[in-house]
């Protein structure tokens, strides 16, 4: 939705400065007429409880569509269709379950509330149709350890949505929990951007997620990562990375979360892992690896994570790695193969193979065509072959009885004597 960003949530607070000076008007105008008459008393007391009947609910009133336990600390709008979060949370909640609703965008300031909601620490907004979160909805959230983004088409994340509308003044976030998993919007939807990217510079801005131990992303169709993509996650301890469309690790780096204790990365397109790759992961030193149904590709490049996994016991469940290309290789496991089951065919991929099939038709058709001149022109051809022929003879004859000539004595003297 254009626009929607700018947009603050201080509706609450501005109907509770109108009821507050409706009160006052009121009181002015009872006191500078007491001979009013009883007509008019009745509508000013009746006016009076319209009023205050419009004020906001007290602290620790629930909203009319949430259910709320004040023993629990825990409000639930679930499944309720709406359309921006309630303006009257009570300010004792700590659990807070926005789940199934139709909210579209969340925009600056989206949880700023007055008193504010200070002991939130757990906000979970999946299904909600999000599909715009602007810079600092969060903002006003001092205790927001764990937050759930998941399953909402997601396409527009601010880069500045988890740390501010100014990071450069802003608090670190709180965040300990950070869940996106299934966000990846339509393609009708992305915006002339890089999905990958896009969710790399939300996590990677200003260092606010510094704190971030647990990171989900499963299920976003992610083919890479950003280089930097966890540059600036330095506490994160579980990383969850399945079921994407992953094809390779190179340019990721692994080297700075140093107290990274898992990391899953199955269900993905990974057809073998490089030795810059394995050497980072081997540094970590508490790391648990997930590898699990990844099309891993057994040929002579293989070699080398092969003797790492026979080596390495960071890779969990590795005697269930199996191969699935070349063919004669399926199902082979991993563990049990040597160096010489690991060779390069010259097999060119299929795409490859395509295309130089294509060069070979084209190739073809040219030659054909060439051939099918040649024969239409026949006749022609075959005189300018005679006439050629013909030259050369000629040519040559010129040659042979010069060197008559000068071969012959005689005939050399007679030439010497006609001369004179």
């Amino acid at each position: 939705m254009p626009g929607a960003c700018s947009r603050g949530p201080a509706a609450g607070d501005g109907r509770l400065r109108l009821a507050r000076l409706a009160l006052v008007l009121l009181g002015w105008v009872s006191s500078s007429s007491p001979t009013s008459s009883a007509s008019s008393s009745t509508s000013s007391a009746s006016s009076l409880s319209s009023a205050v009947s419009a004020q906001p609910p007290l602290p620790g009133h629930c909203p009319q569509q949430c259910e709320c336990s004040e023993a629990a600390r825990t409000v639930k709008c679930v499944n309720r269709n709406l359309v921006e979060v309630p303006a009257d949370l009570p300010p004792y909640v700590r659990n807070l379950f926005l789940t199934g609703n139709q909210l579209s965008v969340l925009p600056a300031g989206a949880f700023a509330r007055r008193p504010p909601l200070a002991e939130l620490a757990a906000l979970n907004l999946s299904g909600s149709r999000l599909g715009e979160v602007c810079a600092g909805a969060f903002e006003h959230l001092p205790s927001l350890r764990q937050l759930d983004l998941s399953h909402n088409p997601l396409a527009n994340l601010s880069s500045f949505a988890f740390s501010g509308s100014n990071s450069s003044i802003s608090a670190p976030s709180p965040l300990v929990e950070l869940i996106l998993n299934h966000i990846v919007p339509p393609e009708d939807d992305k915006r002339n951007q890089s999905f990958e990217g896009m969710v790399a510079a939300a996590l990677r801005e200003g260092s606010m997620l510094r704190g971030l131990r647990h990171l989900e992303l499963a299920s976003n169709h992610f083919l890479y990562l950003p280089r930097d993509v966890l540059g600036q996650l330095p506490s994160l301890r579980h990383l969850d990375l399945r079921n994407n469309s992953l094809v390779s690790l190179t340019y990721v780096s692994f080297r700075n979360l140093t107290h990274l204790e898992s990391l899953h990365l199955e269900d993905n397109a990974l057809k073998v892992l490089h030795n810059g790759t394995l050497a980072e992961l081997q540094s970590l030193p508490r790391v648990r690896v997930f590898l699990d149904n990844n099309p891993w590709v057994c040929d002579c490049h293989m070699a080398d994570m092969v003797a790492w996994l026979k080596e390495s016991e960071i890779v969990q469940g590795k005697a269930r790695l199996t191969c699935v290309f070349p063919e004669k290789m399926r199902n082979r496991v991993l563990l049990e193969l040597s160096s010489s089951d690991l060779d390069c065919d010259p097999i060119l991929p299929p795409s490859l193979q395509t295309s130089y099939v294509f060069l070979g038709i084209v190739l073809a058709l040219i030659g054909a065509i060439f051939l099918l001149v040649l024969y239409l022109n026949r006749k022609g051809i075959k005189k300018w072959m005679h006439n050629i022929r013909d030259a050369c003879r000629d040519h040559m004859e010129g040659y042979h009885y010069r060197y008559e000539i000068n071969a012959d004595p005689r005939l050399t003297n007679l030439s010497s004597n006609s001369d004179v």
